[in-house]
């Protein structure tokens, strides 16, 4: 069974989630939110009747801090984090990690994430690609799925798939958006990895923004496909007449606020996707893409 638990980052609900599987070892936990969320995160888990001290196996799909800023502390009580190679270094020392965070986040640093730890060595697990890990009568196997990050893994368990950020931000009834803040987004890498969920034909999809997604899977990842791509094409064509980021963040927000009325999404909805998906985090990143990866001159 797989328990989803709302983090209710900054005080909002099905923003953040974590996924906790019983298993014939006891609970194996996916995804720990960012340690600002730790007491939520451990209330939680005690209601589903175990402690802290239960969990010996977390798998985080990538080091942002809304997914992993709380593995330390899993660390700290015994626990082994399973992470992508690349993003191995930066739990056993975070020092860059968080300082590339302060310059974008400044004073609200700590109020939006709380802190992070560094990890010893020897409780940090790097998985290869397609690697399989055999824990409580479950295999979890490791998908390497760069393009939201390089260093991202989606996990594929039976007939379920939890899919990080690569398989998008869906919350309700919302519509199905890809989360595309700097510094690795990569277009061809994503879609390439769409791909590669859609061969695992998993029955169940579970994002960490926000919980089980309710279309038909492949539904879900053709949506997320073509609103990346029309994401990405609405970003460059601003950038060939816009040379200041600021409006054309300000003009993405007005884009996509028209489209949350179309879907009559109410104003809980939208802060809650404000919150997993920032308008600024996504048009600088794919004006990232856009200039440092294919390399368009702007500005």
């Amino acid at each position: 069974m797989v328990h989803i638990i709302d983090l209710k980052f900054q005080g909002a609900t099905e923003s953040i989630a974590a996924f906790l599987m019983d298993s014939d070892i006891g609970p194996i936990l996916f995804e720990t939110g960012p340690f600002s969320t730790f007491e939520t995160l451990t209330l939680e888990i005690e209601k589903i009747g175990y402690a802290i001290t239960d969990i010996k196996h977390v798998f985080i799909s990538h080091i942002h801090f809304d997914h992993a800023g709380a593995a330390w502390k899993f660390a700290e009580h015994g626990a082994r984090i399973y992470v992508h190679p690349a993003g191995l270094p930066h739990l056993n020392n975070p020092e860059k990690l968080w300082g590339s965070a302060v310059r974008i986040y400044g004073a609200s640093m700590e109020k939006l994430w709380g802190v992070m730890e560094p990890i010893s060595q020897d409780k940090l697990v790097p998985l290869l690609h397609l690697e399989s890990i055999h824990l409580g009568g479950f295999e979890i196997k490791s998908l390497h799925t760069p393009g939201h990050a390089i260093h991202h893994i989606a996990f594929s368990v039976n007939d379920i798939v939890f899919g990080g950020d690569v398989a998008g931000v869906c919350i309700g009834s919302g519509p199905v958006v890809p989360p595309c803040p700097p510094p690795d987004i990569h277009i061809e890498d994503w879609c390439k990895s769409i791909q590669i969920i859609r061969n695992i034909q998993p029955k169940y999809l579970y994002l960490t923004h926000f919980g089980l997604v309710h279309l038909p899977v492949l539904d879900h990842l053709n949506l997320l496909e073509n609103t990346l791509l029309e994401y990405a094409d609405w970003v460059l064509q601003k950038m060939k007449t816009e040379s200041d980021l600021s409006k054309i963040i300000d003009s993405f927000q007005d884009m996509v606020e028209e489209l949350w009325l179309e879907n009559k999404m109410d104003e809980q909805v939208i802060m809650r996707y404000s919150l997993a998906n920032p308008s600024f985090m996504t048009v600088s990143g794919l004006v990232r893409y856009w200039t440092k990866i294919k390399g368009v001159e702007w500005n």
